[in-house]
């Protein structure tokens, strides 16, 4: 972690490591904002962007523990908006040959597509992102229901379950959530996760009192040197200094990594935290198996080429077959990482969870890092 600071690939990290949910490992290194040397804390609250994704799937997967989301239904019995959706490839437009399900969600195969250029449904996410940056700081703010029903009008960039594609599939389980329960997604995470598990420092948004705790963010300029970088990406503001109306599923938390792994190690106990229950056995077990094709699991690879070895579903990798993986792990480990670096990973062979803080834009070098990181603890099990 020190060299990869002094060479400037990242500006701060910070990793801990539990073995049974009890640390055996916690590390810091570097800055948490560069420019005024102010070093990276145990404290440090991270922007999550996609390790919000796991939270949200479990929220998923206790409403249909409780019979309340059935995973095989239609969307459109929740959004009837999703009743009629049309699949555009290479210009040519045609009405989908089935119904997204909500294990489409889960599993990333609805065919809704995060901003890119590759596909029509794409470029029409893009538009839909680009409207959510124009209200983001007015009076009349996207919410997270809106933004259901704004995606429902893009086009689909295959069938659905016919192939896999990361996309927006996150943010319209939260509005799922949101639905169903009858309360703001932010406070059915509240009520069902964070209050109970004691997650004080998790939330859409950074209140004033913490502000000084929220790691600035990084980028590379064109000689390879580290900037702060204040993007409002994906919707969301830079600072998270308000309540957000729009509470991305897909990307919207921040928090700390004692905060995490409090949820980790209510994962790797089968559903149980403190002598409470949060999600029964069954649910866990449903929540960190993979739900992929082979097909479908060489476009997972395609995207992230360490990923080779993995599976995916409920918005999480899943090892399936440790012999081709590139990076030390066992059968069944899963978790997520976010755009920004920070990284999650449960091995439940061992029962050890890893938690990485960084905040460099797109991973960056950060990328190396954390595999390089999660070798040695994979090689050192205290």
């Amino acid at each position: 972690m020190d060299k990869a600071v002094a060479k400037g690939d990242v500006a701060g990290v910070n990793l801990l490591v539990l073995k049974e949910g009890k640390e055996i490992a916690y590390c810091e290194s570097g800055y948490k904002d560069l420019e005024n040397k102010i070093p990276m804390t145990r404290d440090t609250i991270f922007r999550l962007y996609s390790q919000t994704k796991p939270i949200t799937a479990a929220a998923v997967v206790l409403l249909a523990s409780r019979g309340e989301i059935d995973l095989s239904a239609w969307l459109s019995d929740y959004f009837p908006q999703y009743g009629d959706m049309y699949v555009n490839i290479n210009g040519k437009r045609e009405r989908a040959n089935r119904q997204i399900t909500v294990i489409d969600l889960l599993n990333m195969t609805s065919g809704l597509a995060y901003p890119n250029d590759f596909y029509e449904g794409g470029k029409q996410s893009g538009a839909v992102f680009r409207q959510i940056d124009q209200r983001l700081f007015s009076d009349n703010p996207v919410t997270t229901l809106e933004f259901a029903e704004m995606m429902s009008k893009t086009d689909l960039c295959f069938h659905p379950g016919e192939k896999f594609l990361y996309g927006t599939s996150a943010d319209i389980a939260g509005a799922l959530v949101e639905k169903v329960s009858g309360k703001r997604f932010s406070e059915f995470l509240q009520d069902e996760f964070f209050t109970p598990l004691g997650m004080t420092d998790t939330a859409f948004y950074v209140p004033a009192e913490k502000q000084s705790r929220l790691t600035k963010a990084y980028d590379y300029d064109k000689d390879g040197k580290l900037f702060e970088n204040k993007t409002n990406n994906l919707g969301l503001r830079y600072y998270r200094d308000v309540p957000p109306a729009f509470e991305s599923g897909g990307a919207g938390l921040c928090s700390t990594l004692d905060d995490y792994s409090k949820f980790a190690t209510m994962l790797i106990n089968g559903g149980e935290f403190g002598g409470k229950r949060i999600l029964s056995e069954r649910a866990v077990k449903f929540l960190t198996k993979g739900g992929l094709t082979d097909c479908q699991k060489a476009q997972l690879k395609a995207d992230w080429d360490w990923l080779g070895g993995y599976t995916y579903g409920n918005f999480m990798r899943v090892c399936e077959d440790e012999s081709r993986t590139s990076v030390f792990s066992n059968k069944g480990e899963y978790g997520w990482d976010g755009w920004m670096g920070t990284f999650f990973s449960n091995e439940p062979q061992g029962r050890i969870t890893f938690l990485l803080g960084m905040q460099q834009l797109g991973i960056g070098k950060g990328g190396t890092l954390t595999r390089k990181l999660k070798n040695i603890v994979m090689s050192n099990p205290a």
